[in-house]
């Protein structure tokens, strides 16, 4: 179990390892809380037996000695909690472990992507979403679930950020996009491919409200036209550039109907870190 300090630096990961951490943190979301409840609810579906552990590449969790849950993290609150997220994920690091988060709102990706960057350069970021998550402040907040490539992108630390399945721009999001330089594909131009060019390294953000909430009721900010299940498995699976790391994130089993969506956000856990596996590293 990986501790409020970050002590996961004495677990002694072979390189490689693809580790598992829940990081049950939503005191920056802006609409309703609840997405600190998902880590527990994720796994429960992960090993509930009603699928098994094997990914759609062959590959099974259960059995594959790479891949290891540490568990959730424990937090202190507010800001002390991004620091703390960073310290954690940036002692696995260190260790070259790559890193799959189970969040917590948006705002944990903020603090995880800073500890990646301290050890790996030229990271591209894979951002699938219902929104851009790019503002300056909201709600008087830096740290706010709306708000965390803003805070990526102005450290320069990484190298693009691409983002996927957006909907709803509004005039100050759009300005956002042009500051940062960030390529946007807007849902309504997401056709049976998508053109994506990734350069790697890559990390990928998935939050939860890319998908239509007909896929994935179980979101805080339902956003009706969105990608279906398919179509997020095929992008993922069509990366070929090494995944360094990824965050699942904005679920929200207060709103989730019969554990739909914690079925989903398992099947996408399952499937991504199967392909991280499946590269070498």
């Amino acid at each position: 179990m990986v501790d409020t300090l970050g002590n996961a630096g004495d677990t002694g990961l072979t390189p490689g390892t693809v580790v598992l951490i829940g990081i049950p943190f939503d005191e920056y979301s802006s609409f309703l809380r609840g997405p600190a409840k998902a880590p527990p609810i994720i796994r429960q579906t992960l090993h509930n037996g009603s699928s098994s552990l094997c990914a759609e590449n062959g590959i099974d969790l259960n059995r594959h000695p790479l891949f290891q849950d540490l568990g959730d993290l424990t937090l202190p609150c507010g800001e002390d909690a991004i620091e703390a997220i960073q310290r954690a994920v940036g002692r696995l690091s260190a260790q070259r472990a790559r890193i799959l988060v189970l969040g917590g709102d948006h705002s944990v990706t903020f603090p995880v992507v800073q500890a990646l960057t301290g050890t790996i350069d030229e990271l591209t970021i894979l951002q699938l979403d219902a929104h851009p998550d790019l503002y300056e402040s909201y709600d008087g907040s830096p740290f706010s679930h709306a708000c965390p490539f803003a805070r990526i992108m102005e450290t320069g630390r990484v190298k693009r950020l691409i983002q996927v399945g957006i909907r709803g721009l509004n005039n100050e999001q759009r300005r956002q996009i042009h500051k940062y330089g960030v390529t946007c594909i807007e849902m309504k131009a997401c056709g049976s491919k998508i053109p994506i060019d990734l350069e790697g390294p890559v990390y990928i953000s998935l939050d939860m409200d890319v998908l239509d909430p007909a896929f994935a009721p179980g979101v805080s900010h339902h956003e009706p036209g969105g990608m279906s299940t398919r179509s997020v498995l095929h992008l993922i699976q069509s990366i070929e550039q090494p995944i360094v790391g990824a965050d699942i994130v904005e679920y929200n089993p207060d709103r989730d109907v019969g554990g739909m969506t914690a079925a989903v956000a398992a099947k996408f856990l399952k499937e991504i870190a199967a392909k991280m596996l499946d590269q070498r590293y």
